[in-house]
This record gives C-alpha cells, sequence and structure tokens, in this order.
C-alpha cells in the first residue's frame, strides 16, 4: 500500500509543478468537503490549503521527510477550523489536501 500511495504521490506531484498556480487558483472553492465553520474566512483558508498540493505531494512521496512551509500553513489552517483534523496525522491530512 505505501509504494501505491507513494506512486500516486509522485505522479500527482509532476504535473501540479508546472501548473500549480493556475489550478490552486481556479479551484480553490469547489471544495465539497470543506469545513462547516460558517466564517467569513473560510475561503481564505481554502485557498491556504490548496496552495500546499505541491507541498502535501512531496510530503506523501517522501513520507513525511520533506515537509514545506505552504503545506505547515495549510495543516495548522486545518486544526484550527476542522475538529476531526486534530487528530489526524499530517500525512493523512495531506493525502485529504491531495484528494480535493
Amino acid at each position: 500500500m505505501t509504494r501505491t500511495l507513494l506512486a500516486t504521490a509522485i505522479a500527482l506531484a509532476l504535473p501540479l509543478s508546472a501548473s500549480a498556480s493556475s489550478f490552486a487558483g481556479s479551484s480553490a472553492g469547489s471544495s465539497a468537503g470543506a469545513s462547516s465553520n460558517s466564517s467569513g474566512s473560510s475561503s481564505g483558508n481554502d485557498k491556504v490549503v490548496m496552495q500546499a498540493r505541491d507541498d502535501a505531494a512531496v510530503f506523501v512521496a517522501t513520507d513525511g521527510r520533506v515537509r514545506g512551509a505552504q503545506l505547515e500553513a495549510a495543516l495548522r489552517v486545518m486544526r484550527e477550523h476542522r475538529a476531526d483534523a486534530r487528530t489526524a496525522s499530517d500525512l493523512q491530512l495531506a493525502m485529504a489536501i491531495l484528494a480535493r
């Protein structure tokens, strides 16, 4: 399972590096699994999380050995605004970011 997850993360990371800025900008508000928090800053939170996709892919591909600043920010935002994220591992949250 780890090898499949690693291969998937690498496959996701490669095309994202070329188009990350346009992808993050076009899909930042389209998450169906967004927080149930109704604050006005939820779209800003989604943007932080979506901008961490490249970092999340590298984190998953390296089995947690490489951590980027955008991923750290996204993990912090997710844990601040989602109760279920507080008990999830960093790897689980990185995979959730990639699944969005």
